[in-house]
């Protein structure tokens, strides 16, 4: 149990990480823009259960990379970065937008 504990917090680093990438590189293009703390935390937020949720199925699937035995942490950051950057893809397809902050403020 604790290596899955491990994986799982290694996943939500991952995609928290990817996260935080990403608003960095939005905020990079359009330098106009203002902070949004509710649209970052949000962005940041399914990020991060994206990359836990992605380092979970990969533990429990028993996916193994590189010939190595079971996933090691350093590994599940990668998982977790790479599960991020699927469910902002996923986003883009279904809502056909470019990012969570073209999304429409609720009034």
């Amino acid at each position: 149990m604790t290596g899955l504990v491990v994986i799982i917090f290694a996943g939500t680093i991952g995609g928290m990480m990817r996260g935080l990438v990403g608003y960095v590189k939005y905020r990079r293009s359009y330098k106009e823009t203002k902070f949004m703390l509710d649209l970052f935390l949000l962005s940041v937020g399914v990020s991060a259960g994206a990359g836990l949720l992605a380092a979970w199925i990969s533990y429990d699937l028993n996916i193994t990379f590189l010939d190595l035995p079971t996933i090691t942490p350093a590994l599940g950051v990668v998982i977790g970065y790479a599960g991020g950057d699927f469910v902002e893809n996923l986003f883009k397809i279904i809502a056909g937008r470019t990012s969570l902050l073209d999304l429409p403020r609720p009034r």
